[in-house]
């Protein structure tokens, strides 16, 4: 794989990590004691840091990129394997 598909997919991993990490750690106004202000959500976060989430979502996303490149390395897990309708063993008349 060029270094140029590793890292578009490094980013595409990067991205999608986002919606996995944001909902964790996030306390709002109203579980921290604090005044809720008019016109905010009630599930807004009381405090958004976003250099402890994007630590988090680099993390996560060279974890998940780690083991995607591990299995296109070594091929563990194959189209074939993941062949939901035994295409490969269709009886064609």
């Amino acid at each position: 794989m060029r270094w140029t598909s590793a890292l578009a997919i490094y980013v595409l991993f990067w991205s999608f990590s986002v919606f996995l990490v944001l909902p964790f750690g996030v306390k709002t106004t109203r579980e921290v004691g604090g005044e809720h202000v008019p016109g905010q959500a009630e599930s807004a976060p009381h405090e958004f840091r976003s250099g402890r989430t994007a630590w988090r979502v680099t993390v996560v996303a060279t974890l998940l990129f780690v083991l995607f490149q591990l299995n296109y390395s070594y091929g563990w897990i194959t189209p074939q394997t993941v062949d939901l309708f035994d295409r490969g063993n269709m009886v064609t008349r």
